[in-house]
């Protein structure tokens, strides 16, 4: 291959490449694509040729290329190639390549110049070789020839843009130098997509063809029609050298020895040729690995900081080690213990923002569960007025009683003391199911050792069930002192002479009436589908009314509904939906909202339901009794109205209705602080001082500490990782110091490249077929009307179309004075010069300017033959 500067980025991209692989990743680098356009028969295919480094692409006369060659380079330890159009054939010699490709190219375009857009799609595989993308454009024509179509020109330039124009690509403008350079559409192409010039690079070519005592020094300087990256001169090999067979490596050491014996470009000899093409082609690779290196460096340092947490406890790692297993029991017990203390108190440092666990869920049960079930049993005004009257009457038995008997007041409240059992019970089983999952949870991080894992949780479960035992023995207990004594000194007790007061205020279920309660989103779930469907709303539940919003901003209000008679029950979850529903409705049989006896609100979760249950109990709205309310007709027949009974049962109700408060009161209050001390605060200690000699005294170390197979490969698979990850890293910094990014080159003035349409500068060179400019005498070899090289003032000289910028003194003059038009226009904004004079032997002249060019004022200094 001819392009070693590509052969020595290959083992940088394999280390790249090799070490993304390691980590089961691929490394997408995107390096460039690299598109060569030009002018037909501007050498564009030799050029893709030779920096490739293999002889493959069809060349001749005319045009040649006649579909876009897109060309993937790709590494691979064999060197084959093969087509997109036939792809089970693998071409192993390059001349038969060769031949695909223009038999390709005439069967879509015909054998008469024809062009196409649909590109011919060629893979090249080989170890010495990036992963590239070059493409071979047609070259830019204006004359349509053959079966090509009026409008040739506009066809070619809009394919060549498609492919120009991604910002990733570099763009080789090549243009023969027997050429005038101000009219090359190539550069006029490239500055359309990159006016900055930061990917265009200007190519010359046919440098040994020009006329003898002419050269391209002043544009291969760029100091004439500049463009950023500058232009670099290469000598092809000649239709005469394919034919022949000549090799790549034989042209470039010819291509060496012409700029190397050229007097006009052996002092830049190092900056031209094929190999510095390649040279700057591979440095603009090379920068844009450099480029994607920190985006690179960046995911790999975050995927390793990700690890090196669960690394930590694995970098040491010595499975047989018994010092090992002990030290590692230990830790693990006390990482559960601790574990589950933070848990419970809530200062854990890994806080989950999904949903409520641990703690948080206790203390919910705590303080809205358990009240809710406690109001929940609340009883029955009508059921409890009857209990009331019939104690009364059975106390007075055969007698009518004058004083309102204090054995009914006790009687029913030991009664609903009694009710008070089934919520507490319940409370510590809810307590229990949240314990056994924070278990769960806390022994996650024992699932590296699955029989620990095990005898760990049965053990603290066992703990926690027997604790759970006392807990309940210790409720009832409460619940049976409280029984025992009914204590009326309470000071909070009414007593006898103040209920009878207390009756007026049976209906103040509010002390604050506008304070709001809660707030949020609700979907009211059973509006028919003919009125709109369920919808969602802002509502805002205050302690007289509930009333809903379109949004929560609380400006437009659609409805406000009085807490007076309503009530709270469940609804079942529907067949086909999510949500979790309950209902309000109105106990005295009346519509709640429009033509509806009850409103079901969903909520996203059975969480979220309790907790507005728990809203509405503070709003004084209670739930359904649950039983059945069977022969109320019947049993409401069976006591008397005697307006002397209707005073005592109201008398026993005020006192049952303060002292049963006190008692819930009471029993609110000491639930929470006895499952605590009991049961959570007993559980703690037995871990943190107990767990450890049980599991000893379960199974022996050993086997305890066994550790699965899934855990080992997932630490052998981290551990591999990481040290991937870092060597990856280590890589990444060996390429960053053993490559160099260049800088890109300062703007220059490339407007020539802008007022090309309207007037270009004069060439630097033409044919001799050239018409003379007039008055031009006739002793003057070759019409190009550019100056002479020797900066002598000479007035004459003012008749040229811009001035140019003098070349090199000295020994250079030997060289201009062979060929007076050897230097190249200038920029025409550039400031007015004096011009250089015409070589003796030329005679003098001064005719008129051109109209469209500015007026350049000289000093009107003699010529050196006057």
């Amino acid at each position: 291959m001819g392009n070693r500067g590509m052969e020595e980025l290959i083992p940088l991209v394999n280390k790249l490449q090799d070490a993304f692989s390691s980590i089961g990743q691929s490394c997408h680098l995107d390096l460039p694509q690299i598109a060569v356009v030009g002018g037909q028969s501007a050498g564009k295919s030799s050029v893709l040729e030779n920096f490739v480094g293999r002889d493959f692409l069809p060349r001749g006369s005319g045009i040649v290329t006649r579909r876009p060659l897109i060309l993937q380079l790709i590494f691979s330890k064999t060197e084959y190639a093969e087509f997109l159009h036939c792809k089970s054939k693998k071409f192993t010699d390059f001349d038969e390549v060769r031949q695909e490709i223009e038999a390709e190219t005439d069967r879509v375009t015909g054998t008469n110049k024809g062009i196409s857009p649909v590109p011919i799609n060629l893979r090249v595989y080989s170890p010495h070789v990036l992963n590239l993308t070059l493409i071979d454009l047609p070259g830019i024509t204006k004359v349509p020839v053959g079966d090509q179509p009026p409008d040739i020109e506009y066809q070619i330039k809009d394919m060549i843009q498609q492919f120009i124009s991604r910002e990733s690509s570099l763009i080789l403008a090549v243009t023969p130098a027997n050429m005038d350079l101000a009219n090359s559409d190539a550069l006029k192409l490239a500055k359309e997509v990159d006016p900055q010039g930061l990917r265009t690079i200007g190519v010359i070519t046919k440098l040994d063809l020009m006329d003898e005592g002419t050269d391209a020094r002043d544009i291969l300087e760029n100091k004439l029609l500049p463009l950023r990256r500058g232009y670099i001169g290469v000598v092809n090999r000649s239709q005469k050298d394919i034919e022949g067979k000549k090799d790549i490596r034989a042209a470039l050491a010819a291509e060496r020895k012409f700029f190397l014996s050229h007097p006009a470009y052996r002092h830049m000899a190092d900056r031209m040729g094929t190999p510095h093409l390649q040279k700057t082609l591979n440095q603009q690779l090379t920068n844009h690995i450099r480029e994607s290196l920190p985006t690179l460096r960046s995911k790999l340092q975050s995927q390793l900081l990700s690890l090196e947490k669960e690394v930590e406890e694995y970098k040491n790692f010595r499975p047989d080690d018994p010092t090992r297993k002990t030290k590692a029991l230990l830790q693990m017990v006390q990482q559960f213990g601790v574990d589950f203390e933070k848990r419970i108190e809530g200062s854990g440092d890994q806080v989950d923002t999904l949903e409520l666990s641990g703690g948080a869920r206790i203390n919910r049960i705590f303080h809205e569960r358990f009240p809710f079930e406690l109001v929940k049993m609340e009883f029955d005004e009508k059921d409890l007025r009857r209990e009331i009257s019939y104690a009364i009457k059975n106390i007075h038995g055969v007698r009518t009683g004058l004083f309102t008997p204090d054995m009914a007041f006790e009687a029913i409240v030991k009664k609903q003391i009694v009710k008070l059992k089934e919520p507490s019970l319940k409370c510590v089983d809810l307590v229990v199911s949240e314990l056994a999952t924070v278990i769960k949870k806390c022994a996650e991080k024992l699932g590296s050792y699955p029989r620990l894992r095990e005898e760990t949780e049965r053990i603290v479960t066992t703990y926690i069930r027997e604790r759970e035992g006392r807990t309940k023995d210790q409720i009832l207990l409460l619940i049976d002192i409280e029984q025992s004594y009914i204590n009326t000194n309470h000071e909070d007790f009414i007593g006898f002479a103040n209920a009878q007061q207390r009756s007026t205020q049976l209906n103040k279920k509010r002390a604050i009436p506008n304070q709001v309660i809660r707030r949020g989103w609700l979907t009211i779930n059973n509006i028919s589908l003919m009125k709109g469907g369920s919808k969602e709303y802002w509502f805002v539940l205050t302690a007289e009314s509930l009333s809903w919003y379109k949004d929560e901003e609380e400006k437009e209000k659609k409805y406000m509904l009085p807490l007076d008679n309503l009530k709270i029950r469940d609804v079942e979850k529907g067949f086909m939906s999510n949500k979790h529903v309950f209902a309000i409705f109105n106990t005295e049989q009346r519509n709640v909202y429009k033509d509806l006896r009850q409103i079901e609100l969903a909520c996203d979760s059975q969480e979220d339901v309790d907790s507005w249950k728990a809203s509405f109990l503070r709003a004084g709205v209670y739930p359904e009794k649950d039983q059945a309310e069977n022969e109320d007709g019947a049993q409401e027949n069976t006591f008397s109205m005697d307006p002397q009974l209707e005073r005592q049962v109201e008398t026993i109700r005020n006192l049952v209705d303060s002292y049963v408060a006190i008692i819930n009161k009471s029993i609110r209050d000491l639930m929470p602080k006895t499952i605590m001390h009991l049961m959570i605060n007993n559980t703690k200690a037995f871990i943190h001082h107990e767990l450890l000699a049980y599991l000893y005294s379960s199974a022996d170390q050993s086997s305890l500490m066994e550790e699965s197979a899934d855990q080992a490969q997932r630490r052998d698979d981290m551990l591999r990782m990481y040290h991937a990850l870092k060597e990856a890293l280590n890589i990444i910094g060996d390429i960053s110091t053993s490559t160099v990014s260049t800088p890109v080159p300062p703007p220059v003035d490339d407007t020539w490249l802008q007022n090309t349409s309207s007037h270009s500068p004069t060439p630097q060179r033409r044919p001799v077929s050239s018409v003379h400019p007039p008055g031009r005498p006739p002793a003057v070899r070759g019409p190009t009307p550019g100056p002479p090289l020797i900066p002598v003032p000479v007035g004459p000289a003012a008749s040229f179309s811009a001035p140019p910028i003098p070349s090199r003194p000295g020994p250079q003059s030997v060289f201009a004075n062979n060929d007076p038009f050897s230097a190249p226009p200038q920029i025409p904004s550039r400031p007015a010069r004096i011009p250089p004079g015409i070589p003796p032997g030329v005679p003098s002249r001064r005719p008129p300017a051109a109209p469209s060019r500015p007026t350049i004022i000289r000093p009107a200094e003699p010529s050196l033959l006057d």
